[in-house]
């Protein structure tokens, strides 16, 4: 009989109702593939056939909708059951905002938060929009946030430090961190091994080695809290970044002895070793890998080849993927775009482009990664068209969470002056039409490389200085001079 385990009770999904949907929801969402596209259609399917789920399934499902980025369904999977009368616990009120922040932004979030009734606005919902501010590394807020929760009396936890002290790692201010960790401990707040992480990463990130080691000392002795895999991938990373890669090895070693029946201890060992330039261990633990998940992911392989190709090793790289291709049950295209990636680095055009049609043929069309690896190798020739071409696809097959594509803005000051050295005013023209489709701003190095080519070609253009207006570029007076040269009747 099939059934789920849910934090140690056993669910049954057999022989319920006709009208629940049939198989567990998340295997339905996910039964195409884990792209976003499937998932979005699958979902579409289940929520217009108006079939029941349970509540701790579609809680199940949101979780792991979440941890692979799937934040715009999991957000509608959310919504629509909330709207269809499903209760809504405190979690999954913080759990929506988080999700809102997402998918539409802070301010929807905020607005979010604000609507809730005062009986919702506790830790879990303070502590999601804490958490949202934090990754978007607006510590203003965050600060006045955690302030207010202290003042309201609310029982915070070590999240919410956690959250902070990524912060201001990120955000260039570590030296904030090891304050909070006395905070924390001021306050009574047991310190978790995530919290240990930050604090010797906020400690490295200002070359403190000697700090790092004190506080692994510190978690050591506290006794309350076990290292595991996590410490010693972090320490491991910390040493590998430092260039102490004897250290480094001997963190791996421990990170082996604690590492769990999961997926990621492996991928760390790999990448890892794979930075120390220690081949036969990538290989090994590779080996080990295959061994304790004979029905490999297509994340694994895709790391493993990532990480032949930074070791410069093809042939090996070359090998991995072919075992892939043949037993893969279903051709992911991220993992063609690691080898396509390495042909194009290595100047086998041809290879590249053959793995591109090939994986086509096997249903895996190109993503926009695909295209940003053959328009780098074009715009480096100086091949404007095929150049135009990878930029046009990849506006035309957008992100797969469906958002925009947007080039970067190298790309499109590399591509104007491409044009501007062959005084193709026309070409610059539509190129620019072309890129108005996903970019907002085209900016005043990309405008002024377009005077350039008018003035380079000798032609004029009576609105450019309207236009220009009109896109709030400011020019210095050395381009107003030639603009007005180029805009004359």
């Amino acid at each position: 009989m099939a059934s789920i385990s849910l934090k140690g009770r056993t669910k049954n999904i057999a022989n319920r109702s006709k009208k629940y949907v049939e198989e567990a929801l998340y295997k339905r969402l996910f039964k195409d593939g884990g792209d976003e596209v499937s998932v979005r259609h699958q979902l579409n399917e289940f929520l217009s056939s108006r079939k029941r789920a349970y509540k701790w399934e579609v809680g199940d499902t949101i979780k792991k909708l979440r941890e692979r980025k799937h934040y715009f369904a999991a957000l509608k999977l959310s919504d629509t059951m909330a709207k269809r009368g499903m209760n809504m616990t405190l979690s999954d009120q913080a759990i929506h905002l988080d999700l809102i922040a997402k998918t539409y932004g802070i301010p929807a979030a905020e607005n979010y938060f604000v609507d809730l009734p005062e009986s919702s606005k506790y830790i879990e919902c303070y502590g999601a929009l804490l958490n949202c501010y934090c990754k978007e590394l607006i510590a203003d807020k965050a600060e006045a946030l955690l302030e207010k929760m202290k003042e309201l009396g609310l029982p915070i936890t070590a999240m919410s430090y956690n959250s902070l002290m990524a912060m201001y790692t990120k955000n260039g201010q570590p030296d904030k961190v090891p304050a909070l960790a006395q905070e924390m401990k001021s306050s009574n707040i047991m310190l978790q091994v995530y919290t240990y992480n930050v604090w010797m990463r906020a400690l490295a990130s200002v070359n403190d080695i000697d700090g790092v080691e004190r506080v692994l000392d510190e978690m050591k002795r506290d006794g309350r809290v076990a290292e595991d895999w996590t410490t010693y991938s972090n320490l491991a990373s910390i040493y590998v970044d430092a260039g102490m890669f004897d250290k480094a090895e001997n963190a791996l070693k421990e990170l082996e002895k604690r590492s769990s029946k999961q997926l990621s201890p492996y991928q760390f060992l790999i990448t890892l070793y794979g930075k120390t330039g220690n081949v036969p261990e990538a290989y090994r633990v590779w080996r080990s890998l295959r061994l304790a998940f004979p029905k490999t992911p297509n994340v694994a392989y895709l790391n493993m080849i990532q990480v032949l190709v930074n070791l410069k090793d093809l042939p090996g790289a070359e090998k991995c993927f072919k075992e892939w291709e043949t037993d893969c049950e279903r051709y992911d295209i991220r993992v063609a775009n690691a080898l396509i990636g390495a042909y194009i680095k290595d100047g086998l055009f041809d290879k590249a482009l053959e793995l591109k049609e090939r994986a086509r043929r096997r249903g895996a069309d190109p993503n926009v990664k695909t295209w940003e690896i053959f328009l780098d190798y074009h715009l480096n020739k100086g091949e404007i068209e095929s150049a135009i071409n990878c930029i046009e696809n990849a506006i035309t097959t957008g992100r797969g969470n469906g958002a925009k594509w947007v080039p970067k803005t190298e790309v499109v000051n590399a591509m104007i002056h491409l044009f501007e050295q062959n005084k193709d005013v026309d070409g610059a023209e539509s190129f620019m039409e072309l890129v108005k489709e996903a970019v907002d701003n085209l900016g005043t190095e990309a405008y002024e490389s377009l005077i350039r080519t008018y003035a380079a070609a000798g032609r004029t253009s009576p609105s450019l200085s309207r236009r220009l207006k009109m896109e709030n570029v400011e020019v210095n007076d050395e381009y107003k001079k030639l603009l007005d040269a180029v805009t004359v009747q």
